[in-house]
């Protein structure tokens, strides 16, 4: 496929930065956001149905923190929901070939540890990188997984709720200034994202700009998100931003992805 070649080429110079979103941890069968919105339902008293009328996960998960104080019975819920004893890495061949893609850097806005798992499995050395204090860990040559939206070992981290979500989209935070850095003169490939996710277009949206104020009249290095299904409206929407859509003509959309990381590693 002639249209992947500049993104093998950037793999290749090791100048590829892989995001990756809850569709990649969804492969694991891992339980989707409407289930923690019928927990939080429960949790508060509400019925279900009823509660989702009432506002966006974020909102809802707003109003969570406000009744109980913070989101720790949240992310506690979040994490064992999450991590089951019956989900084995091993049986992702998604995240095998995040593995052996090698890559220097991932980006990810999932909280759950299957990623760090995963590395784990395949004996893969990697560093965790969740606030300010890790990055003195990061060494040459080792893969750094940023874990974007936070962590389940750190609350504190979380970026779940509306007033952590509005904080993040400020872009100000030390998390936000290294990927500033990671991304000028690099390409990023994002993996497991929903196209009708209004916060990862704005990241979209973001990256662009920080590339056209950085690099003023230099043309700015392609990065690409994958959809399991060909999209020609979004796919001019995104190429004003610098994102270019790639996709495998396959039915299934774990398939695709499998198909698709497959082409651009081999």
């Amino acid at each position: 496929m002639a249209k992947l070649d500049p993104l093998r080429a950037a793999y290749r110079r090791r100048e590829l930065i892989l995001f990756v979103g809850a569709g990649v941890s969804l492969s694991l069968g891992l339980p989707p956001w409407s289930a923690l919105i019928d927990h939080m339902a429960r949790e508060l008293d509400f019925e279900p149905k009823e509660f989702r009328e009432y506002g966006s996960y974020l909102a809802l998960a707003e109003y969570f923190r406000l009744q109980h104080g913070n989101i720790g019975p949240l992310r506690s819920w979040m994490d064992r929901q999450w991590h089951g004893k019956d989900i084995r890495v091993e049986h992702s061949r998604v995240h095998e070939l995040i593995v052996q893609g090698d890559f220097h850097i991932i980006y990810t806005t999932n909280y759950d540890r299957w990623l760090e798992n995963a590395f784990d499995h395949y004996g893969h050395e990697y560093v965790k990188i969740v606030s300010v204090a890790d990055l003195a860990r990061i060494r040459p040559e080792v893969t750094q997984i940023i874990k974007f939206h936070g962590d389940f070992e750190n609350d504190e981290s979380i970026v779940l709720d509306e007033t952590s979500y509005f904080r993040r989209l400020e872009f100000e935070s030390p998390l936000d200034i290294k990927l500033r850095a990671d991304v000028l003169g690099r390409s990023v490939l994002f993996v497991g994202y929903s196209l009708a996710d209004i916060n990862i277009r704005y990241l979209f949206f973001k990256l662009s700009r920080l590339w056209k104020a950085a690099m003023p009249g230099m043309p700015q290095p392609p990065s690409y998100i994958f959809s399991p299904k060909p999209n020609p409206v979004q796919e001019a929407v995104l190429s004003q931003w610098g994102i270019e859509m790639l996709s495998v003509d396959a039915d299934d959309p774990s398939k695709a992805l499998v198909e698709f990381l497959e082409l651009v590693i081999r």
